[in-house]
C-alpha cells in the first residue's frame, strides 16, 4: 500500500476544487473516484447506484468521499430522492467496496452536514447532541449510518458534519453576492437564526488535520468556531462590500421561492461548536466572519 495514495470523490465541487490542489501539493498521489467516465490512469469510474468492485478501491492509504446531489434548488420528490440516493448509496456502495478491498485503507473521511441537528433555535450543539427533525436530519443519519461496514471492517472512520461552506468558487457565498453588489441583499426572514460557517480553506485544513490524526473518529463537526445569526452574517457580508443591507426576505417569500428547502436550508437555526476539532488542536486560520470575507472576496 502506497502511503501517500488517496482516492477523492466529489472532486468538480467547491471542497473537492480547494482540496484536490492542497493534497497534491503536499505530495500525495491523488486518484479521483468520477461518476460517469472509464476507469484510467489517476481515476476510477463510478455509478452510485451500483455497487463497486472492491479491487477498484483497494491500495489506497486514505479515502475522502465528498459526492453528493447539491440541496440548492427547489425540493420536488424526485429532487429529494437524488439528494437521498446519491448520499446514501454511494457511501454505502463505497464503504461496502472498501470493507472487502484486499488492501483496506486506514481511515474513511465522509463527508455529511450541520444538517444533521434540524432547526434547533439558541441551542449550542455539538457532536454528542442529537438528531432533530426533517428530511435533511434523516438524510444526514442514513448518510452517516452508510458508512457502518467500514467501520465494522476496522477502517477508522471520521463523518464531517460541514456548516455553510464559504468560498469563492460555488456554494451559498457565490449565490447571494449579487444581490448584496446590487444593493438589494438582506436578512433571510427574521435574521435571528444561526449561520455555521467555515472558510473553505478551514475545511481543507480540518481533512488535513484529521488525515494525520488518530484521535478523530465518528461524527466531527467541521464549522468556525465562532457562528453568527443571519443578521451578523448579512451585515457583515455587505460592510466587506460597501453595500447597504435593506432589502429583507420575508420568512414567507423564502417558504414561497424555495419551498421545504427555505425552511430547513435557509430559515432553521444551528448554532454549531467544533469541539473535536478544537480538543485535537486544530488551529483555526479563519475563525472571525469579517476576515474570512475580505480573503475569499480578494480573489
Amino acid at each position: 500500500m502506497d502511503s501517500s495514495s488517496i482516492l477523492v470523490s466529489g472532486v468538480s465541487g467547491p471542497i473537492g476544487a480547494a482540496l484536490q490542489p492542497s493534497l497534491n501539493a503536499r505530495g500525495y498521489k491523488v486518484t479521483r473516484l468520477v461518476r460517469g467516465v472509464s476507469s484510467g490512469q489517476g481515476q476510477v469510474a463510478w455509478d452510485p447506484t451500483q455497487p463497486l468492485p472492491p479491487e477498484s478501491v483497494s491500495g489506497f492509504e486514505a479515502v475522502i468521499h465528498l459526492a453528493g446531489e447539491t440541496v440548492v434548488g427547489r425540493w420536488t420528490e424526485a429532487k429529494k430522492s437524488r439528494i437521498l440516493n446519491s448520499r446514501v448509496l454511494g457511501t454505502r456502495h463505497l464503504a461496502e467496496a472498501l470493507a472487502q478491498a484486499p488492501q483496506r485503507p486506514r481511515v474513511l473521511i465522509s463527508a455529511s452536514a450541520i444538517g444533521y441537528y434540524g432547526d434547533r433555535g439558541d441551542e449550542t450543539l455539538h457532536e454528542a447532541s442529537p438528531s432533530g427533525n426533517g428530511f435533511l436530519p434523516e438524510v444526514c443519519r442514513q448518510w452517516e449510518a452508510a458508512t457502518q461496514p467500514a467501520t465494522q471492517a476496522s477502517i477508522c472512520t471520521v463523518q464531517m458534519r460541514i456548516g455553510v461552506v464559504l468560498s469563492s468558487v460555488g456554494g451559498a457565498l457565490q449565490k447571494m453576492l449579487l444581490p448584496f453588489r446590487l444593493g438589494v441583499g438582506g436578512n433571510m426572514g427574521g435574521g435571528r437564526q444561526w449561520w455555521s460557517w467555515i472558510h473553505v480553506q478551514d475545511l481543507v485544513g480540518a481533512i488535513h488535520h484529521i488525515l494525520k490524526s488518530d484521535l478523530l473518529q465518528g461524527p466531527v463537526n467541521v464549522v468556525a468556531p465562532k457562528p453568527v445569526t443571519n443578521a451578523e452574517f448579512t451585515k457583515t457580508l455587505a460592510a466587506v462590500l460597501s453595500r447597504p443591507a435593506i432589502f429583507p426576505m420575508p420568512a414567507f417569500a423564502a417558504r414561497l421561492v424555495f419551498g421545504q428547502m427555505g425552511d430547513e436550508v435557509l430559515l432553521a437555526s444551528q448554532r454549531v461548536e467544533p469541539a473535536k476539532l478544537i480538543a485535537s488542536g486544530y488551529p483555526f486560520h479563519y475563525g472571525d466572519l469579517k476576515k474570512a470575507l475580505e480573503e475569499i472576496l480578494r480573489r
